[in-house]
């Protein structure tokens, strides 16, 4: 895979991105849609079931496609992948396919980025029940600083939603959260994801340059995690 440098803006979730200079982007692939991943200067690329393209109908072509996807060198990711109680397939297909994700992103060593939507009790549970190694990161994260801490004990990792990140009212959840497991993200919207750096930045009251390394860093730790461990393996997780 690709990889950012230390003074890269690192836009860690996206759709329909352009390389641009000094710009590090995480593309979005979504299983329905038929995309592959390319080298691209400054693009990597994720692959998963999103929970609002997922029927009953589908489900099998899909999981097919991340599977062969996922060993793909220029992907650094499985998902997103999630649950969404407004929009998308059943709760039972969306814990379903969420669960083979997860399977898909521990077998091949990979870390799972999440979409959730009014579903943080099914998230965790998912969490403790399967005990994954490979780190979690839930993107367009915008709720309360306590749900946030939940989270992040649990070893996850938080990218903010764009709009809300930069509205006033973010600062005290910004705030909240370490930086060691903060990212920031576009999610495809007309926004620069310098912009969002410059408000974080001043919300954090860190010199923009520090919060540039500070997530290089996260990024570095969140893709490179240490080896699974060879004893106390989930058996419902390794195959």
């Amino acid at each position: 895979m690709n990889y950012p440098g230390p003074s890269d803006y690192i836009d860690i979730h996206n759709h329909g991105s352009k390389a641009s200079p000094g710009i590090f982007t995480i593309e979005t692939l979504m299983a329905h849609e038929g995309r592959e991943p390319v080298d691209l200067e400054g693009i990597t690329f994720t692959i998963g079931i999103h929970p609002w393209y997922l029927d009953e109908g589908n489900k099998g072509l899909l999981l097919e496609k991340v599977k062969e996807l996922a060993g793909n060198p220029n992907v650094a990711a499985i998902g997103e992948a999630g649950f969404d109680r407004i929009r998308g397939a059943s709760p039972f297909l969306q814990k379903e396919i969420f669960e083979e994700q997860v399977i898909i992103s521990e077998n091949c060593h990979k870390p799972l980025v999440i979409h959730c939507v009014r579903a943080w009790d099914e998230l965790l549970t998912e969490h403790k029940r399967l005990r994954p190694k490979m780190p979690w990161l839930v993107h367009g994260f915008r709720g309360k600083p306590e749900l946030a801490a939940q989270l992040i004990t649990k070893g996850m990792y938080l990218s903010f939603w764009f709009e809300f990140v930069m509205r006033p009212e973010s600062a005290p959840l910004l705030k909240s959260v370490p930086v060691d497991r903060i990212f920031l993200e576009t999610d495809g919207a007309d926004i620069d994801i310098r912009d969002i750096y410059e408000k974080v930045s001043s919300d954090l009251e860190i010199d923009e340059d520090l919060l540039k390394t500070r997530i290089y860093s996260n990024f570095c730790s969140f893709f490179d995690p240490p080896p699974p461990l060879k004893g106390g393996k989930n058996p419902l997780l390794w195959v």
